[in-house]
């Protein structure tokens, strides 16, 4: 994991969205996991750093 992806995870703890706009900007993904985060924000950081990481 470099650095830049720590980071990535560290941001997707704090404000899943935005680590995940960072990534992949508007996709399908950031929108998924935007709906995530508002129904839970567990569920939004467990999403996030899945798509981050894998």
């Amino acid at each position: 994991m470099g650095s830049e992806t720590f980071l990535e995870v560290i941001l997707a703890i704090l404000l899943p969205p935005v680590g995940v706009f960072l990534r992949y900007g508007c996709g399908v993904e950031f929108w998924i996991d935007l709906l995530l985060t508002m129904l839970g924000y567990i569920p939004g950081i467990i999403y996030a750093v899945y798509v981050l990481v894998g």
